[in-house]
Formats: structure tokens, sequence, C-alpha cells
């Protein structure tokens, strides 16, 4: 008898391997409030079947929401955008020569109909693109929505106990 999988709530994508230094962050993020994603590594440009197909794939196993992310051209987030009605998340990767500009630029320039909510370049935009989707799942999930206060108290708590060092 097969194993049944467990339902991944997210998935997360990146346009190659060299993004998962980035990308790690919204993987961790997902880890520590428990939600399920599968990850994968897939260019809009080299691999567009492959990626529709998986796009299609995580809808049919229940996927809430996709967070993708890219750097240079970009074209990821708004790819997957246009073949789903999931939210999607972008995240800009840095790039060698606009250390992400170009990247934030080309995702946050989506034309009208076809939305990409996108975030900051870099590890906190993948932190905060996985937090995005704890909101979005807090609202029909008790559970999630508790876990999520508590983060953000213990934000709180960070700040309240910061102890800024004496001057030399």
């Amino acid at each position: 008898m097969a194993e049944k999988q467990e339902k991944k709530l997210v998935g997360i994508v990146m346009g190659s391997t060299s993004d998962w230094d980035i990308m790690k962050e919204a993987a961790k993020m997902c880890r520590d409030f428990g939600i399920p994603f599968e990850t994968r590594a897939l260019s809009a440009h080299r691999t567009p079947e492959e990626l529709s197909n998986w796009i299609a794939k995580m809808e049919a196993q229940g996927a809430q929401a996709i967070i993708a992310g890219a750097g240079g051209a970009a074209h990821l987030a708004g790819v997957v955008a246009s073949h789903t009605i999931l939210p999607v998340f972008g995240v800009p990767i840095p790039s060698k020569y606009m250390k992400g500009m170009d990247s934030l630029l080309s995702m946050v320039q989506m034309p009208k109909g076809i939305p990409v909510s996108t975030l900051a370049i870099g590890e906190a935009g993948a932190a905060n693109a996985a937090l995005a989707v704890v909101a979005v799942l807090a609202l029909n999930d008790p559970e999630m929505r508790e876990k999520l206060l508590a983060f953000r108290h213990r934000q709180v708590d960070k700040v309240k106990d910061a102890v800024i060092p004496e001057l030399d």
C-alpha cells in the first residue's frame, strides 16, 4: 500500500538552486510554523512546461499559496501568478549588477489583473513572504492565528528586552 503524502499547503519555487540561500528563509519560517511546504527550482524561461505542471499539481493537492523567488528579469512570480488563482508572493533575489533592484521592479510592475504581492529584496523578503502566507492561513485556522500572535509577541519582547551597549 502506498504511503499517503502530507498535503503541502505552500509551494516555494525559485528560478535556480543558486537562489536557495535566500529562499531557505521562507522554508525555515514555514517549518517553524508547522506549515507543510514543497520547494522546487524551476525556470519561467527554461522549464515553462514543468513549472506549469508543478503549479497544477500544487493546486490539485490543496496548496493555499505560492512563494516565488527570482533574480534579474524575475519573471517567475508573474508567470506563476498567470497560471493560478492562488495568492502568489514574490521575493526579489539580489542580482550581480543591480543588487536586486531589477528583480524588484520586474515583480512589482505586474499588469493589471495578474497580481503578485511583492516583498523586500533578499532574506527579509523571503521570511516575510512566509509570514504573509501564515497571516492568510490564520484567517481560517485558529491554531495558526495563535501561533502568529505568539510570534508577534516574541518580536515585541526582543525589542523590549534589547540592551544598548555602553560607550567605550
